[in-house]
């Protein structure tokens, strides 16, 4: 398996890594870890793999490469070892962008997801004390019921916004125009409330080291004569789902825990 035999000698070896690991595996083996160079920041101390992928994809990267991945919300504000493992990365400059994602985006599962994006280029920039975050719940096409995703103007729309937190040209070839002028106006990055925050790491330690975008982005403002009851109910709805998948997920990771819990008493 990929935790125990690094079939690439991937340390420091390439450009760009993009991955959609499996969330909250359990049962690694953590022994056959050590000394292992793919995990610099420490072996998590939960029987969850979710902090192994990201040193994984974090130590296959040279000075100046860049990681995407899909990771589950929970792991943004994971607690104990996992805690400790986030701050590392975090103090190292590594990492760049972080966007949440609504629910309903994969085919099998509702669960809301976060994508993480990291930069070991970003230590030689000036955005080498911040962090991106970028609230994308509310963005999305509704396909049918159960299935959601972004529209071509919607993807470069959000690509634009970390085009401009980084000082890049934008891109409007896939219609992003309308999106872009209403969110800013000056083609310049703000941040934009309910949307976009850069956060510094100073603010970020002062949120326990957490990096869920709801805790910083905020809720856009809504003109008391702005209000539609209809609106309104549908993104109470989304919310409730969202919070109840989470629900789900702590419920089978306590579970999950309990169990081994007694297992190891009762050995």
């Amino acid at each position: 398996m990929t935790y125990y035999e690094d079939l690439h000698k991937s340390p420091g070896k390439f450009d760009f890594v993009m991955a959609n690991p499996p969330f909250n595996v359990d049962k690694v083996d953590k022994e056959r870890l050590k000394d292992d160079p793919r995990y610099p920041f420490g072996l998590p101390k939960t029987d969850n793999a979710n902090y192994l992928w990201m040193q994984i994809f974090y130590s296959a990267l040279n000075e100046t490469g860049r990681a995407g991945f899909v990771m589950a919300n929970s792991a943004g504000d994971a607690r104990g070892s996992e805690l400790e493992i986030r701050r590392k990365m975090l103090e190292n400059r590594a990492v760049d962008v972080m966007i949440s994602v609504g629910p309903n985006f994969f085919y099998t599962v509702t669960l809301p997801c976060t994508l993480w994006f990291l930069d070991r280029g970003k230590r030689k920039t000036g955005r080498k004390d911040k962090v991106l975050f970028i609230d994308a719940r509310h963005i999305f096409r509704q396909i049918d019921r159960a299935h959601r995703d972004w529209t071509p103007d919607q993807i470069e729309f959000i690509c634009n916004i970390v085009r401009l937190y980084r000082g890049e040209v934008v891109e409007t070839e896939a219609g992003s125009q309308k999106l872009m002028k209403e969110s800013f106006p000056n083609s310049k990055y703000a941040d934009v409330a309910g949307l976009c925050k850069v956060a510094t790491l100073a603010e970020i330690e002062a949120q326990g080291w957490s990096l869920n975008p709801g805790r910083y982005v905020g809720v856009a403002e809504r003109a008391a004569d702005d209000f539609e009851f209809a609106e309104r109910l549908e993104e109470l709805s989304e919310e409730l789902e969202t919070l109840n998948a989470e629900a789900r997920e702590l419920e089978d990771r306590i579970a999950e825990n309990v169990q081994q819990v007694l297992s190891e008493s009762n050995a």
